[in-house]
């Protein structure tokens, strides 16, 4: 009999099955300004910002001869297609015959310190 105990729990234990969380939360509403690596939706687009290019702004303490721009790769899922592609701030973007533009980038940069990666903010438009 309690050879049968540990094989009847076993079979119990292993007819348990354990439900993982959802892998992906529901994109953030429109206008949201969003950290890398979290999905906002613009329109009918759905935006994750992966990876920054380049933040060459001027710091707001400065004063340069050029304003400077950010690249960021974003993620571009529509109806029917997935793109991967840099948007550049204020520069309106166009894919499967939708538009969207990069509007707004936090922090703003300064001469003190660098911004780190988890501390950038991107806000995306439908156009």
């Amino acid at each position: 009999m309690r050879a049968f105990i540990p094989i009847f729990a076993t079979a119990v234990l292993g007819a348990c099955t354990v439900v993982p969380p959802p892998t992906s939360t529901p994109p953030q509403p429109q206008g949201y300004a969003v950290p890398f690596d979290v999905a906002v939706q613009v329109g009918e687009l759905v935006v994750t910002p992966k990876k920054l290019v380049e933040d060459s702004r001027c710091p707001m303490n400065a004063r340069c001869v050029w304003a400077g721009r950010v690249v960021v790769t974003a993620r571009i899922v529509g109806p029917g297609f997935s793109d991967t592609a840099n948007l550049t701030l204020g520069e309106p973007f166009g894919t499967h015959g939708k538009m969207l533009a990069l509007v707004s980038v936090r922090p703003e940069k300064t001469t003190q310190a660098e911004i780190a990666s988890r501390d950038y903010r991107f806000a995306f438009e439908a156009r």
